[in-house]
């Protein structure tokens, strides 16, 4: 139960940082397109609140959607073992299928017209850096913990006396 529960904390903090990160970027663009598209019913804040809403439950569904691929083709691989080029690849092909399924479903009107085409192309830019920075910021945290384990004044632990200190057992 414990290897479980801690895949689906990790897939469910995984779409959580990405919620965290695609509402304000949505709050923008709602800002944005209720300045460039004249004639809203609706007020500014609505807008913005209904886009920043949006991309967070879109940035949701696209972590998850990146853990799940994540674990499927690279499952025999540790996160921190994964480049940066190659995570960003696995976001990106994880956005085209969110802003797809988006655009099909109607999300923006008009399916694959020139919103939903414009939309999916900025789920996929955002798939690919969300990934990338997803695993950057796990490297920093990773970077960190190592980091706290030398006593202080001390120097942390090089990576190979980490290694060789947990092969060793002390």
């Amino acid at each position: 139960m414990g290897t479980w529960f801690r895949r689906m904390r990790g897939t469910v903090g995984m779409g959580l940082t990405w919620a965290a990160s695609w509402a304000p970027i949505g709050a923008v663009v709602g800002a944005v397109l209720h300045t460039v598209l004249p004639g809203s019913l609706i007020g500014l804040g609505s807008v913005v609140l209904l886009n920043a809403t949006t991309f967070a439950i879109l940035g949701f569904v696209g972590g998850v959607s990146f853990a799940g691929i994540l674990r499927v083709a690279e499952g025999h691989h540790q996160f921190d073992e994964l480049s940066i080029p190659r995570v960003a690849t696995w976001g990106a092909i994880g956005g085209v299928l969110l802003g797809g399924l988006a655009a099909a479903g109607g999300l923006w009107g008009g399916g694959f017209g020139l919103l939903g085409l414009g939309m999916m192309s900025a789920a996929t830019l955002l798939g690919s850096s969300s990934a990338a920075a997803s695993l950057a910021l796990a490297r920093a945290a990773d970077d960190r913990s190592l980091s706290k384990t030398a006593a202080p004044g001390e120097a942390p632990l090089s990576e190979s006396e980490t290694q060789s200190s947990l092969e060793s057992g002390t």
